[in-house]
Protein backbone atom coordinates (compact mmCIF):
# COMPACT_ATOMS: atom_id res chain seq x y z
CA UNK A 1 0.00 0.00 0.00
CA UNK A 2 2.81 2.41 0.88
CA UNK A 3 4.46 1.63 -2.48
CA UNK A 4 1.23 2.42 -4.35
CA UNK A 5 0.81 5.66 -2.39
CA UNK A 6 4.35 6.73 -3.34
CA UNK A 7 3.67 5.93 -6.99
CA UNK A 8 0.49 8.01 -6.89
CA UNK A 9 2.32 10.96 -5.34
CA UNK A 10 5.08 10.75 -7.97
CA UNK A 11 2.45 10.67 -10.73
CA UNK A 12 0.67 13.78 -9.36
CA UNK A 13 3.94 15.70 -9.03
CA UNK A 14 5.07 14.66 -12.50
CA UNK A 15 1.73 15.64 -14.04
CA UNK A 16 1.75 19.04 -12.31
CA UNK A 17 5.32 19.71 -13.45
CA UNK A 18 4.43 18.73 -17.01
CA UNK A 19 1.41 21.06 -16.97
CA UNK A 20 3.56 23.97 -15.87
CA UNK A 21 6.05 23.25 -18.65
CA UNK A 22 3.27 23.25 -21.22
CA UNK A 23 2.32 26.87 -20.51
CA UNK A 24 4.78 29.53 -21.50
CA UNK A 25 5.34 31.83 -18.48
CA UNK A 26 3.45 35.13 -18.62
CA UNK A 27 4.18 38.52 -17.14
CA UNK A 28 0.63 39.42 -16.07
CA UNK A 29 1.48 40.50 -12.55
CA UNK A 30 4.41 42.66 -13.66
CA UNK A 31 3.13 46.12 -14.65
CA UNK A 32 5.66 46.89 -17.36
CA UNK A 33 5.67 48.64 -20.69
CA UNK A 34 4.23 46.80 -23.69
CA UNK A 35 6.50 44.43 -25.53
CA UNK A 36 7.39 45.89 -28.95
CA UNK A 37 7.22 43.54 -31.87
CA UNK A 38 6.28 42.96 -35.45
CA UNK A 39 2.70 43.47 -36.49
CA UNK A 40 1.28 40.66 -38.58
CA UNK A 41 -2.34 40.36 -39.69
CA UNK A 42 -3.60 36.79 -39.93
CA UNK A 43 -6.84 35.62 -41.51
CA UNK A 44 -8.07 32.79 -39.30
CA UNK A 45 -10.97 30.35 -39.38
CA UNK A 46 -12.10 29.05 -36.01
CA UNK A 47 -11.73 25.44 -37.14
CA UNK A 48 -8.17 25.91 -38.42
CA UNK A 49 -5.19 24.82 -36.30
CA UNK A 50 -3.74 27.65 -34.23
CA UNK A 51 -0.10 28.43 -35.15
CA UNK A 52 2.72 27.71 -32.74
CA UNK A 53 3.00 30.02 -29.69
CA UNK A 54 -0.13 31.89 -30.79
CA UNK A 55 -3.71 32.36 -29.68
CA UNK A 56 -6.77 32.94 -31.86
CA UNK A 57 -9.46 35.42 -30.78
CA UNK A 58 -12.86 35.39 -32.46
CA UNK A 59 -15.69 37.84 -31.75
CA UNK A 60 -18.90 35.79 -31.66
CA UNK A 61 -21.56 38.16 -30.31
CA UNK A 62 -22.20 40.87 -27.70
CA UNK A 63 -19.55 40.06 -25.06
CA UNK A 64 -18.74 36.55 -26.27
CA UNK A 65 -15.24 35.92 -27.56
CA UNK A 66 -13.84 32.53 -28.49
CA UNK A 67 -10.24 32.06 -27.33
CA UNK A 68 -8.38 29.16 -28.95
CA UNK A 69 -4.90 27.80 -28.28
CA UNK A 70 -2.34 25.83 -30.22
CA UNK A 71 -3.08 22.76 -28.10
CA UNK A 72 -6.79 22.82 -28.95
CA UNK A 73 -8.41 24.56 -25.99
CA UNK A 74 -11.66 26.38 -26.78
CA UNK A 75 -12.73 29.00 -24.23
CA UNK A 76 -15.83 31.22 -24.52
CA UNK A 77 -16.30 34.42 -22.51
CA UNK A 78 -19.62 35.68 -21.12
CA UNK A 79 -21.31 32.57 -22.50
CA UNK A 80 -25.10 32.88 -22.89
CA UNK A 81 -25.72 29.39 -24.25
CA UNK A 82 -25.81 30.13 -27.99
CA UNK A 83 -22.78 30.24 -30.27
CA UNK A 84 -24.71 29.67 -33.49
CA UNK A 85 -25.50 26.49 -35.44
CA UNK A 86 -22.09 25.03 -34.72
CA UNK A 87 -21.20 21.77 -33.00
CA UNK A 88 -18.30 23.40 -31.16
CA UNK A 89 -18.29 22.33 -27.50
CA UNK A 90 -16.09 24.68 -25.45
CA UNK A 91 -13.68 23.31 -22.88
CA UNK A 92 -14.34 26.32 -20.63
CA UNK A 93 -17.02 28.98 -20.48
CA UNK A 94 -17.04 32.05 -18.25
CA UNK A 95 -20.23 33.90 -17.33
CA UNK A 96 -21.41 37.11 -15.64
CA UNK A 97 -24.97 37.64 -14.43
CA UNK A 98 -25.60 41.37 -14.62
CA UNK A 99 -27.84 40.62 -17.62
CA UNK A 100 -29.12 37.41 -19.18
CA UNK A 101 -27.12 38.06 -22.35
CA UNK A 102 -23.95 37.31 -20.35
CA UNK A 103 -24.86 33.94 -18.81
CA UNK A 104 -27.16 30.94 -19.02
CA UNK A 105 -28.80 28.96 -16.27
CA UNK A 106 -28.58 25.80 -18.38
CA UNK A 107 -25.08 25.41 -19.89
CA UNK A 108 -24.49 22.17 -21.77
CA UNK A 109 -23.59 19.60 -19.07
CA UNK A 110 -20.88 18.27 -21.41
CA UNK A 111 -18.86 21.49 -21.00
CA UNK A 112 -16.02 20.47 -18.65
CA UNK A 113 -15.55 23.82 -16.90
CA UNK A 114 -18.29 26.41 -16.27
CA UNK A 115 -16.90 29.41 -14.37
CA UNK A 116 -19.47 31.78 -12.86
CA UNK A 117 -18.26 35.31 -12.29
CA UNK A 118 -20.36 35.55 -9.13
CA UNK A 119 -20.97 33.36 -6.08
CA UNK A 120 -24.54 32.16 -5.53
CA UNK A 121 -23.96 32.42 -1.77
CA UNK A 122 -23.08 36.11 -2.04
CA UNK A 123 -19.33 36.07 -1.55
CA UNK A 124 -16.66 36.76 -4.18
CA UNK A 125 -16.17 34.08 -6.83
CA UNK A 126 -12.63 32.72 -6.81
CA UNK A 127 -11.22 30.85 -9.81
CA UNK A 128 -7.70 29.63 -10.46
CA UNK A 129 -8.09 26.98 -13.15
CA UNK A 130 -4.77 25.61 -14.40
CA UNK A 131 -5.24 23.66 -17.63
CA UNK A 132 -1.52 23.38 -18.31
CA UNK A 133 -1.58 25.32 -21.55
CA UNK A 134 -3.73 28.04 -20.02
CA UNK A 135 -4.29 29.50 -16.57
CA UNK A 136 -7.67 31.16 -15.97
CA UNK A 137 -8.21 33.38 -12.95
CA UNK A 138 -10.60 36.16 -11.96
CA UNK A 139 -10.82 39.43 -10.08
CA UNK A 140 -14.28 40.43 -8.86
CA UNK A 141 -15.85 43.90 -9.10
CA UNK A 142 -19.17 45.29 -7.86
CA UNK A 143 -22.20 45.84 -10.04
CA UNK A 144 -25.27 48.03 -9.75
CA UNK A 145 -28.25 46.17 -8.38
CA UNK A 146 -31.02 45.26 -10.78
CA UNK A 147 -33.76 47.86 -11.27
CA UNK A 148 -31.66 50.46 -9.44
CA UNK A 149 -31.52 48.43 -6.24
CA UNK A 150 -28.20 49.60 -4.82
CA UNK A 151 -24.91 47.74 -5.28
CA UNK A 152 -24.24 44.03 -5.53
CA UNK A 153 -20.75 43.40 -4.16
CA UNK A 154 -18.56 41.09 -6.29
CA UNK A 155 -21.31 40.61 -8.87
CA UNK A 156 -18.95 40.79 -11.86
CA UNK A 157 -15.67 39.07 -12.64
CA UNK A 158 -12.82 40.27 -14.78
CA UNK A 159 -11.38 37.04 -16.15
CA UNK A 160 -7.70 36.79 -17.05
CA UNK A 161 -6.42 34.11 -19.43
CA UNK A 162 -2.68 33.43 -19.35
CA UNK A 163 -1.41 31.42 -22.30
CA UNK A 164 1.59 31.38 -24.68
CA UNK A 165 3.15 34.11 -22.55
CA UNK A 166 0.23 36.44 -23.22
CA UNK A 167 -2.11 37.98 -20.64
CA UNK A 168 -5.63 38.34 -22.03
CA UNK A 169 -8.32 40.10 -19.99
CA UNK A 170 -12.10 40.25 -20.36
CA UNK A 171 -13.72 43.03 -18.34
CA UNK A 172 -17.18 41.47 -18.26
CA UNK A 173 -20.00 43.89 -17.35
CA UNK A 174 -17.78 46.43 -15.62
CA UNK A 175 -19.69 49.06 -13.63
CA UNK A 176 -16.91 50.96 -11.84
CA UNK A 177 -13.26 51.76 -12.31
CA UNK A 178 -11.11 49.12 -10.62
CA UNK A 179 -9.54 50.07 -7.32
CA UNK A 180 -5.73 50.19 -7.01
CA UNK A 181 -5.89 46.77 -5.35
CA UNK A 182 -7.96 45.38 -8.23
CA UNK A 183 -5.61 46.87 -10.83
CA UNK A 184 -2.71 45.18 -9.04
CA UNK A 185 -4.52 41.83 -8.86
CA UNK A 186 -5.39 41.96 -12.57
CA UNK A 187 -1.87 42.92 -13.56
CA UNK A 188 -0.39 43.70 -16.95
CA UNK A 189 -2.65 42.90 -19.89
CA UNK A 190 -1.47 42.39 -23.47
CA UNK A 191 -5.02 42.10 -24.83
CA UNK A 192 -8.17 43.43 -23.18
CA UNK A 193 -11.81 42.98 -24.23
CA UNK A 194 -13.75 46.05 -23.09
CA UNK A 195 -17.48 46.90 -23.02
CA UNK A 196 -17.95 50.25 -24.74
CA UNK A 197 -21.73 50.84 -24.72
CA UNK A 198 -21.15 53.94 -22.59
CA UNK A 199 -24.25 53.57 -20.41
CA UNK A 200 -25.12 50.10 -19.18
CA UNK A 201 -21.49 49.61 -18.16
CA UNK A 202 -18.98 52.47 -17.66
CA UNK A 203 -19.36 55.93 -19.17
CA UNK A 204 -17.01 56.13 -22.13
CA UNK A 205 -14.60 58.70 -20.62
CA UNK A 206 -14.16 56.44 -17.58
CA UNK A 207 -13.72 53.33 -19.75
CA UNK A 208 -11.09 55.12 -21.82
CA UNK A 209 -9.26 56.07 -18.63
CA UNK A 210 -9.37 52.43 -17.49
CA UNK A 211 -7.93 51.25 -20.80
CA UNK A 212 -5.18 53.85 -20.65
CA UNK A 213 -4.32 52.55 -17.18
CA UNK A 214 -4.07 48.94 -18.41
CA UNK A 215 -1.73 49.98 -21.23
CA UNK A 216 -2.61 46.87 -23.22
CA UNK A 217 -1.09 46.42 -26.66
CA UNK A 218 -4.48 45.41 -28.10
CA UNK A 219 -7.95 46.62 -27.11
CA UNK A 220 -10.92 44.67 -28.47
CA UNK A 221 -14.23 46.58 -28.23
CA UNK A 222 -17.34 44.60 -27.29
CA UNK A 223 -20.83 45.24 -25.95
CA UNK A 224 -21.53 48.00 -28.44
CA UNK A 225 -25.04 48.40 -29.77
CA UNK A 226 -24.61 50.86 -32.61
CA UNK A 227 -22.05 52.37 -34.91
CA UNK A 228 -22.62 55.63 -33.06
CA UNK A 229 -21.36 54.38 -29.68
CA UNK A 230 -18.47 52.62 -31.39
CA UNK A 231 -17.54 55.80 -33.27
CA UNK A 232 -17.58 57.91 -30.10
CA UNK A 233 -15.35 55.37 -28.38
CA UNK A 234 -12.88 55.24 -31.26
CA UNK A 235 -12.72 59.04 -31.42
CA UNK A 236 -11.88 59.10 -27.73
CA UNK A 237 -9.17 56.46 -28.09
CA UNK A 238 -7.57 57.84 -31.26
CA UNK A 239 -5.18 60.19 -29.48
CA UNK A 240 -3.35 57.40 -27.64
CA UNK A 241 -4.20 54.29 -29.68
CA UNK A 242 -3.96 53.38 -33.33
CA UNK A 243 -7.35 52.37 -34.77
CA UNK A 244 -7.51 49.20 -36.88
CA UNK A 245 -11.01 48.42 -38.22
CA UNK A 246 -11.39 45.00 -39.81
CA UNK A 247 -14.11 43.06 -41.59
CA UNK A 248 -12.97 39.75 -40.15
CA UNK A 249 -14.30 38.08 -37.01
CA UNK A 250 -10.98 36.50 -35.99
CA UNK A 251 -7.27 37.09 -35.80
CA UNK A 252 -4.21 35.38 -34.35
CA UNK A 253 -1.58 36.94 -32.15
CA UNK A 254 1.56 35.96 -30.24
CA UNK A 255 4.09 37.79 -28.08
CA UNK A 256 6.20 38.21 -31.21
CA UNK A 257 3.39 39.74 -33.28
CA UNK A 258 1.93 42.18 -30.77
CA UNK A 259 1.64 45.62 -32.39
CA UNK A 260 4.51 47.99 -31.68
CA UNK A 261 2.06 50.72 -30.59
CA UNK A 262 -1.18 50.40 -28.59
CA UNK A 263 -3.95 49.48 -31.02
CA UNK A 264 -7.73 49.18 -30.95
CA UNK A 265 -8.74 46.31 -33.23
CA UNK A 266 -12.42 46.37 -34.22
CA UNK A 267 -13.68 42.92 -35.22
CA UNK A 268 -17.08 42.13 -36.71
CA UNK A 269 -19.14 39.79 -34.50
CA UNK A 270 -20.55 36.70 -36.20
CA UNK A 271 -22.10 33.57 -34.78
CA UNK A 272 -20.33 30.30 -35.47
CA UNK A 273 -21.85 28.25 -38.27
CA UNK A 274 -24.08 30.76 -40.03
CA UNK A 275 -22.93 30.57 -43.69
CA UNK A 276 -19.47 30.19 -42.25
CA UNK A 277 -16.60 30.63 -44.67
CA UNK A 278 -14.04 29.68 -42.04
CA UNK A 279 -13.17 33.31 -41.27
Amino acid sequence: MRFLTCLAAIFVLTTAASAQQDRRPSHCIALVEGTPGLEVIWRAGYRDPVPEDSVRLSYVDHSMYLIQTEGGLDVVTDYNGFLGPSDLLPDVVTMNHSHSTHWTSAPDPAIPHVLQGWDDLGGPAAHHLDLGEMLIRNVTTDIRGRFGGGVEPDGNSIFIFETTGLCIGHLGHLHHEPTPEQYAAIGRLDVVMAPIDGGMTLPLPVMIRVLQQFRASIVLPMHWFSGNSLGIFLDGMAEDFRIDRRQERSFEVSLRTLPSEPTVIVLQPRFLGFNDDGQ
